[in-house]
């Protein structure tokens, strides 16, 4: 008898997938592979529920003659494993960034006469109804939470790109791209209080209240599934840091990063070019203490950030405090530098690695830009941060745009590099 190959990548069954199993059979003995958790989160479907009852579960479907793990988004494995006579699939990966998985499995059939099935994709209601309940349940304070950790422990290294409006936050949201054979996308968002500061229009010495920060969370919360790492500058003053720390956790906001730095905040790319004065050991780790002593969940993670090369205070400093926030409590911890090479980012790391191999190291690559994310997982490196660059785009873009208007005193130069408003409200979904 010949076998049909699928894969499903879901937390719950719909009449899609039982239309999937309906045509499948036509053809043969149905085998359908449950994606893994670590694949899962590349293919932009974070799993709600265990792998294991994500098997259970469509081991219990009728028809289904075998269920296997798939633990790769592209098939080359396990097309090698079954050798199946036919890989079955709703049309909906012709194209997008899908196309490239479709074109993988087409090529690795090809090679010994099997054939790729494209059924219709199912669109209805319910289908529709469910879908969105799965992206409602994700988007909950207690699933979102959490997911910062568990990312960890599933990616390399975990991407996180900055956000300062709903907006953005849906890009963060949305954009996947095929590398290759490879489909890639940001893990999670950091919410920075440059750009939320710039966005408003206001310097970036904490001016912007706390208050105001938190609607930016809601405005990006409310659109979005993904964790979210807060810019929480020096955290302010130990009472009050606490408060902030139970805001975040009860909103479902995965960590906060505090920097070890007093008084009025200033820009750590200006490094010593402006006067900066760096924490107390001591006090520092008393903050981070009393954060997490207030906390009500395991999930939520206070990360420190260390200012001792970016006022150029030396490696032992560095390491020095690195232990000693630890020892405080810090889930995390993150190393900055303004060097436009990562050398010093990178003997950091190596150095703590040596004494310390499961804390979570954070780097954020704004000028030393070069180095790719693989090189940075090498030296034990588990999240970066794209801190800027979203802004950074925009600004320059309005600008030319604002510019040509007024230098045409009409539209038209500009609007050949202006995205299609229809593309543009596409991003939002409506409920």
């Amino acid at each position: 008898m010949k076998t049909v190959y699928t894969c499903f990548c879901t937390d719950m069954i719909h009449d899609g997938h039982l239309n999937i199993i309906k045509e499948a059979q036509k053809y043969g003995k149905v085998i359908i592979g449950v994606l893994s958790d670590e694949a899962m989160v590349r293919f932009n479907r974070f799993p709600s529920v265990s792998f294991s009852e994500r098997f259970h579960m469509i081991e219990k479907l009728e028809g289904v003659s075998k269920v296997v793990v798939q633990k790769e988004i592209m098939y080359d494995q396990i097309i090698q494993e079954l050798h199946p006579d036919y890989v079955i699939h709703g049309d909906n990966w012709k194209e997008g960034p899908m196309k490239a998985i479709r074109e993988n499995v087409v090529r690795l059939l090809e090679a010994y006469g099997g054939q790729v099935i494209d059924v219709p994709y199912t669109y209805s209601k319910e289908v529709k109804r469910l879908d969105a309940k799965t992206k409602e349940k994700l988007s909950m304070p207690e699933y979102r939470r959490k997911r910062l950790k568990q990312l960890i422990t599933l990616c390399p290294i975990v991407k996180a790109i900055e956000v300062h409006s709903g907006l953005t936050g849906l890009i963060a949201e949305k954009t996947v791209v095929a590398n290759g054979e490879e489909l890639d996308q940001f893990d999670a968002m950091w919410i920075s209080s440059l750009c939320d500061s710039t966005a408003k229009g206001k310097p970036d010495i904490e001016l912007v209240d706390i208050t105001s920060r938190f609607r930016t969370i809601d405005d990006v919360m409310e659109v979005t599934t993904k964790p979210i790492i807060f810019d929480g500058d020096t955290g302010g003053l130990t009472e009050h840091f606490v408060y902030t720390v139970r805001s975040l956790e009860r909103m479902g906001v995965s960590a906060i990063i505090i920097e070890d730095k007093t008084g009025l905040k200033k820009n750590s790319l200006f490094g010593t070019d402006v006067v900066q004065t760096q924490d107390s050991i001591a006090h520092f780790c008393e903050k981070i203490a009393a954060g997490k002593a207030i906390q009500l969940t395991d999930e939520f993670m206070i990360i420190a950030r260390i200012e001792s090369l970016i006022l150029e205070r030396g490696m032992d400093d560095a390491l020095e405090r690195a232990q000693a926030y630890v020892e405080a409590g810090a889930d995390g911890i993150m190393i900055h530098s303004r060097k436009k090479e990562p050398d010093e980012i990178l003997q950091f790391c190596d150095l703590f690695r040596k004494s310390d191999t499961r804390t979570p190291i954070v780097v954020v690559p704004s000028s030393f830009h070069s180095i790719t994310e693989k090189e940075l997982a090498e030296h034990g490196i588990n999240i970066v941060i794209y801190a800027n660059q979203l802004t950074r785009s925009a600004f320059p873009a309005m600008e030319q745009t604002a510019k040509d208007i007024l230098t045409y005193h009409r539209a038209q130069e500009a609007d050949e590099r202006l995205m299609p408003i229809k593309k543009i409200i596409s991003l939002i979904e409506e409920l």
